[in-house]
């Protein structure tokens, strides 16, 4: 009788100790942004939790799951899809999440239901800023270090007036104010704008209007498709021969590749992850590559990678993932892993690591299928993003 008893004891204390993590990649899956976030982040996501467990960060009495969802770029398909993740399915975690309208609704949808929001996918600064939330950390990238980077790099190079096609939601809008701001700021003036609809294939007479403005540069305050279909058509009608540069404020290694060298060359941009960085990046991309027909991935895929190994970290840490322990933790363990190297996590829930300023190249200089840009400069994290000094975020304490 004794030993069933104590057997029972045993039994029910492995229970307890067993912990079961559920993440859920929420993206876009089938339209505009799918090659940006898609199969990639899903995949990322799955080669963070192999890893955890191949370096022993986890062990066998932490259990993890990765599911996905397609929010087609709609707060409300996306809000619905985070409700019953939350309510009915045991989802721990939401992962990804680009279009910063999504974003911004799952940001507000993890408070309400304390649960845990790692932000890799948007870009709206409003996520450490006005609308930061102690259950979301916002990873990977942000307009604020975007317009630093390469509005600040371009301003520099003598393109003092801008004119901007921006997305018309709510991550253009911003893009297009981050980014004027900078600007300004730099000493450049902006000569006007015009709103785009999302998505758009054709973007002829916006491009004519740009064109008509006479700025130097003209910025993209788009994304994904958006953006690849704006510099094709741009091409197309000269405006680079023109005089005009084009300015790509949020482009990723995948839009490079659609357009190709020859219509996207001497294209500055900003990333905070580039693939073939070091051997580190280039070995974990070759993996990637591997398992997702070659294509190398873009820093919103190793954005999610890097945040579910430090989440992971923080759950071994604390043995619980319960919500509140895990987030503090995550604040106040250093970051550290082979995309990003070593960071943060601020009291305003944004990551911190360096950024690149890149460069698209000629196709002569390409050496390889992927090998699509260069390193002009490599800017530190305290230079690109949001000092703690100016945030609006209600969760910073004022000195």
């Amino acid at each position: 009788m004794l030993a069933a008893v104590a057997l029972a004891t045993l039994m029910a204390g492995s229970a307890e100790a067993q912990i079961s993590v559920k993440l859920g990649v929420l993206n876009d899956r089938s339209g505009v942004y799918s090659d940006i976030g898609g199969e990639g982040s899903v995949l990322a996501a799955r080669m963070a939790v192999e890893d955890a467990r191949a370096q022993k960060i986890i062990g066998d009495d932490i259990k993890v799951e990765v599911i996905a969802a397609d929010h087609q770029n709609k707060p409300d398909v996306g809000s619905n899809i985070a409700r019953q993740w939350y309510d009915q399915d045991g989802v721990d975690v939401i992962l990804d999440v680009p279009t910063s309208s999504v974003a911004l609704a799952i940001n507000q949808i993890t408070r309400e239901k304390n649960k845990v929001f790692l932000n890799s996918g948007a870009a709206t600064s409003d996520l450490t800023g006005t609308q930061c939330s102690p259950n979301t950390v916002h990873w990977t990238y942000d307009m604020v270090q975007l317009a630093n980077v390469t509005g600040g790099a371009m301003v520099r190079q003598g393109g003092d007036t801008w004119y901007f096609l921006t997305a018309d939601y709510a991550f253009g809008h911003a893009l297009e104010r981050d980014t004027a701001a900078v600007v300004q700021k730099n000493g450049g003036k902006i000569l006007g704008s015009v709103k785009t609809p999302f998505p758009s294939n054709d973007f002829s007479s916006f491009l004519l209007q740009a064109q008509a403005s006479k700025a130097k540069v003209i910025g993209l305050a788009n994304a994904g498709g958006d953006t690849v279909n704006s510099i094709k058509q741009a091409a197309e009608f000269g405006i680079t021969q023109g005089g005009q540069n084009l300015a790509g404020m949020l482009v990723f290694v995948n839009d490079v590749k659609a357009l190709g060298l020859k219509t996207a060359q001497g294209l500055v941009f900003s990333e905070t992850f580039y693939w073939d960085e070091n051997d580190q990046t280039r070995a974990w991309s070759k993996r990637f590559g591997e398992r997702l027909n070659n294509r190398m991935p873009n820093m919103t895929n190793a954005g999610v990678y890097s945040s579910v190994i430090h989440y992971l970290k923080a759950v071994a840490a604390e043995k619980s993932k319960d919500p509140q322990k895990v987030l503090a933790r995550m604040k106040a363990m250093p970051t550290e892993d082979a995309l990003f190297g070593k960071g943060s996590v601020r009291a305003d829930g944004r990551k911190m690591h360096d950024a690149f300023l890149l460069e698209v190249k000629k196709p002569e200089e390409s050496k390889g299928d992927w090998d699509v840009a260069k390193i002009l400069a490599k800017v530190p994290a305290d230079q690109v993003f949001r000092p703690l000094s100016e945030s609006n975020c209600p969760l910073v304490k004022k000195s």
